[in-house]
């Protein structure tokens, strides 16, 4: 039996995964109302401190449009995250950061447009 049959069930394939940014709105979102409700604790807090550090927009509208973007191309929820989190620079970083074959049904043409419009997107999300 191999490591990943043990650690990895089916549900977590099957699930969606969120990106830092997605994350440390949710998370905001909740500290928020923790902090009216004066009970908010350390873990949370370095929680979000953490996913806001490793974030890469920290606008809503931007966190969106990263979403919608990449679920326009056939790739992973696993695979979009990675790239929406790590905002890789080429084609060559991106197929590298991926999972194998994850963009393999793209063209270098459709992984280059996919690039330009998520940094087009970090310039706005200033």
């Amino acid at each position: 039996m191999e490591f990943e049959e043990n650690f990895v069930d089916d549900d977590f394939l099957k699930g969606k995964c969120l990106m830092n940014s997605e994350v440390a709105l949710i998370l905001q979102h909740k500290y928020e109302k923790m902090c009216d409700e004066h009970s908010t604790n350390q873990v949370f807090e370095k929680s979000l401190q953490y996913v806001k550090r490793f974030s890469q927009n920290n606008n809503p509208y931007a966190v969106t449009q990263v979403r919608h973007i990449l679920s326009s191309y056939p790739i992973s929820e696993v695979d979009l995250c990675v790239l929406g989190n790590l905002c890789p620079k080429s084609v060559e970083e991106s197929i590298a950061m991926v999972q194998p074959k994850g963009l393999a049904r793209l063209d270098d043409e459709a992984i280059k447009k996919i690039l330009t419009e998520l940094s087009l997107l970090k310039k706005f999300d200033m």
